[in-house]
């Protein structure tokens, strides 16, 4: 069978990929209660770089500790929490994988319960939610931005092969480059020039941290998708700045984790007519971007990832819940069985991680009894 160019090897920024394939960072609910790396999620993220996946992004690592989002949410706020970052990527590259850590801050969907205060918030207006927020001010905005430096620094020597920013669905940088979410006067608000600058600035100063041969990345909403959200000419011109600040590639989602017109994840992606659902946003972008761009949001079958690469849409093809339920998919595909991810998009896969038992497919263990 003759070699499909989505199992040719390319780079960023240095960093060799074995295939144009990405794990798309999600949640897995096996970290401790306090972020600490545990046995399962290694084996986790050792079963994907077993399986064949070009480049593993890790789940959201709070670079606070009032950035945590979920329960069991894997940290990256410490130093204390590199030795087992760093018992995780040896395990990655000793089985062949590349990993980067996705650094994020959950902002308005602090975990209140774990984080033990009001969660914090580009902006505080009505209607943002029924329980107490905190809105930024300019110091905090400072410390957020030293914390995202000190938690890059902190992937390094844990020995990722380089990081991705979480700007997406809502989470503390989203919030800042969404104008339903950003109502600040300041300097941060108003302009997209100005809902970026937090993202040109912590960029600048990671890059000055950890040097230009560190891969840098970042997932964005195409748009949000919602009444006075992001649009896909701001996410653009947004892009277009971090790009210019050193940004290394752009994975491109969607959507906010507040529902609306259109969700992160969509259900039921059964055929191709549905897998791709960012497609057109991504042609804009890669028609303004000169960064590789990974694409997310139902990808289930390589000939829809094939036409996207020859069509120059994406240059990268990211998963999340496939590769819940076959951490080797990638591997089948390119053994030459081309049928589609066994996925049924049914997000079942997420209860189990609420109570305790990480993320696994619940469809998948009922067939088999």
């Amino acid at each position: 069978m003759p070699t499909s160019p989505l199992f040719e090897a390319t780079t960023i920024n240095g960093l060799t990929l074995s295939n144009r394939f990405v794990r798309s960072a999600t949640w897995e609910g096996m970290a401790t209660e306090d972020g600490r790396v545990t046995p399962k999620l290694i084996d986790t993220m050792t079963a994907l770089a077993q399986g064949g996946v070009g480049l593993i992004v890790s789940g959201h690592a709070y670079v606070d500790r009032i950035g945590q989002a979920s329960p069991w949410q894997m940290g990256i706020y410490d130093d204390s929490l590199i030795e087992g970052l760093q018992a995780m990527t040896a395990a990655v590259h000793n089985a062949g994988g590349r990993i980067v850590a996705q650094l994020a801050h959950a902002g308005h969907f602090g975990l209140e319960k774990a984080i033990g205060a009001p969660p914090v918030v580009a902006s505080v207006f009505d209607g943002l939610a029924e329980t107490p927020r905190s809105e930024l001010t300019i110091g905090a905005i400072d410390e957020l931005k030293a914390a995202y430096v000190a938690a890059a620094r902190r992937a390094r020597a844990a020995g990722f092969d380089g990081i991705q920013l979480h700007s997406a669905h809502g989470y503390l940088l989203s919030q800042f480059l969404s104008p339903w979410f950003n109502r600040r006067t300041d300097a941060y608000g108003g302009t997209v020039d100005n809902r970026v600058r937090l993202h040109v600035a912590i960029i600048t100063a990671i890059r000055q941290a950890v040097g230009g041969d560190f891969p840098m990345l970042v997932k964005m909403n195409c748009e949000d998708f919602a009444d006075g959200g992001l649009t896909v000419a701001e996410s653009i011109e947004a892009a277009r700045q971090m790009e210019a600040a050193g940004l290394d590639a752009v994975e491109l989602s969607g959507g906010l984790l507040t529902g609306g017109k259109l969700s992160p994840s969509r259900p039921n992606i059964n055929k191709p007519e549905k897998e791709a659902y960012f497609q057109e946003a991504a042609r804009a972008f890669k028609q303004a971007l000169d960064v590789p761009l990974i694409l997310v949001g139902g990808i289930r079958s390589p000939a829809v990832a094939k036409r996207l690469l020859e069509e120059k849409s994406a240059d990268y093809f990211a998963m999340s819940r496939p590769l819940i339920r076959e951490p080797d998919l990638v591997n089948r595909w390119r053994s030459g069985d081309r049928s589609p991810a066994r996925c049924l998009s049914d997000n079942l896969c997420f209860r189990p991680g609420m109570t305790g038992d990480g993320i696994y497919c619940v469809t998948e263990k009922r067939e088999k009894k």
